[in-house]
């Protein structure tokens, strides 16, 4: 929906558009992005055993011409802005409809009895353990292929209801059920699934980050005294077979971003009441809250709040004030781009105003890398030059990923837990440098840098030895 804007485009022109949307999102103060790269069994990447998106070039197995590899592309465009990648991969659908350009080694064609069809869709049957094994190896293949940060997986696993539509899975379920009724043997397979997704990432790339965006509902209270004091019609565990509170309670996943896309108001599912619910049932995992930026400015019979501008303010300061909650994930791109009721201003005016270092993940990786060295400041007419030379190899042989700059003036105590001090954070893949411009002159200022290793351990810092006046 967000890239490319349509189908068929020049590589030239989806380039220019991929870096559209990560300056704009750059520039309103993200850290991160969340990037589909599997859409139906295909791929928006070059090292795939499935081929090549429709979406891209317009049929599917197409590649690009002239030829570039999208998704090395994408990583190296979102590191050198300091954001994190994450490669979103859709998990159950092999097309999309009937209609759907497939080619003949789309796996539809060759492994027919892999899937079901249901809305027209052809969907995997998660009960086989063969297809399960597949999904987890496409995933592997993109970890071990690529530079990424995160795999990403959304709602999708067994699908949502719709009338008159029967899922088509009871010969596999004969085949496996191991004894349990269909609805436990469905969650079954899911776990599975997600087990073997978990152990391919800790073999291949154990500081990979493994995180879910589940329907935001696990189970209602009136169904499970457990579950949420809400009254959805729809929820994960008994709609889409994902138990998704055991995921993460149990620690199978890194992250948890539940879809909480209601409003305030609404009496069904209010957004307070389930962000709290998540907050008691995380785990000692991270929670980040999605939040639905595409309802924004949209109306909705049920949902009227989101025709107000303060509606996601709400939604921010109530998150943030919960400090169970590590972050947010908006979706979707384009309606940060599209800045529906000023979204994108109160980001980058209020909300976003400063730099917000990405969480660490202690159980993945504890070790802090070693300082900058030979730290150097010079003053010249148009500002401060500051140089450095990267860290060296850290106990666990990580290398600084990027730099965190911090400024003080001669009497400020100087705290580098307060992002109010950063005046930059640069990515040491790409430079050491930085020239402040925004110094007073003749004022004395002392700089602090601090490097950050891959899944964010900030080391000491470095500091020149005393402090440096502006011309």
């Amino acid at each position: 929906m967000d890239w490319p804007s349509r189908k068929g485009l020049s590589p030239e022109i989806q380039q220019r558009e991929f870096r559209e949307l990560l300056d704009v999102h750059s520039g309103a103060g993200f850290n991160s992005v969340i990037v589909q790269v599997r859409a139906a069994a295909d791929a928006f990447y070059a090292k795939s055993p499935e081929p090549w998106s429709e979406w891209l070039m317009g049929r599917q197995g197409q590649p690009p011409y002239p030829f570039y590899d999208p998704l090395e592309f994408m990583i190296k465009e979102a590191h050198s802005r300091n954001l994190e990648f994450h490669a979103w991969l859709n998990l159950d659908r092999a097309t999309y409809s009937p209609k759907s350009s497939i080619i003949p080694t789309h796996i539809s064609r060759h492994k027919p009895e892999w899937l079901i069809t249901f809305e027209g869709k052809k969907l995997f049957n998660l009960g086989i353990p063969e297809v399960r094994t597949y999904i987890a190896g496409i995933m592997a293949n993109v970890v071990r292929q690529y530079d990424v940060d995160g795999i990403h997986f959304d709602d999708y696993f067994y699908p949502y209801s719709a009338p008159n539509q029967i899922l088509g899975d009871e010969l596999t379920y004969r085949a496996y059920n191991n004894g349990m009724n269909i609805h436990d043997w469905r969650r079954d397979n899911v776990d599975k699934l997600i087990l073997q997704l978990r152990d391919s990432i800790r073999t291949i790339k154990p500081k990979i980050k493994f995180g879910i965006s589940p329907f935001g509902v696990w189970r209602n209270q009136k169904e499970d005294p457990q579950g949420s004091a809400t009254v959805a019609g729809v929820t994960s565990y008994g709609t889409l077979y994902a138990d998704t509170r055991k995921w993460i309670r149990e620690g199978w996943i890194d992250y948890v971003a539940p879809q909480v896309y209601f409003d305030t108001e609404f009496e069904r599912v209010p957004f307070r009441t389930l962000v709290d619910w998540w907050t008691q049932n995380k785990g000692n995992r991270h929670l980040y809250i999605g939040m639905a930026a595409y309802r924004v400015g949209q109306p909705h019979p049920r949902d009227k709040a989101w025709l107000r501008p303060g509606q996601m303010p709400i939604q921010l300061r109530h998150m943030r004030s919960r400090e169970q909650v590590s972050g947010s994930i908006f979706f979707s791109a384009h309606s940060i781009f599209s800045n529906p009721l000023g979204i994108r201003d109160s980001l980058r005016n209020d909300f976003f105003r400063y730099p917000a270092m990405i969480p660490t993940m202690p159980w993945k990786d504890n070790i802090a890398p070693l300082p900058p060295r030979d730290l150097k400041v010079a003053a010249l007419e148009e500002g401060i030059e500051l140089f450095w030379q990267p860290s060296a190899k850290a106990p666990d042989g990580d290398r600084a990923r990027y730099y965190a700059l911090y400024r003080f003036s001669d009497q400020q105590e100087q705290r580098i837990d307060d992002p109010r001090n950063i005046i930059a954070i640069c990515s040491g893949e790409y430079t050491t440098r930085f020239l402040d411009k925004a110094v007073e002159p003749k004022k004395r200022y002392t700089y602090v840098v601090t490097a950050f290793d891959r899944l964010h351990n900030e080391s000491l810092g470095t500091a020149i030895p005393s402090p440096i006046q502006a011309l």
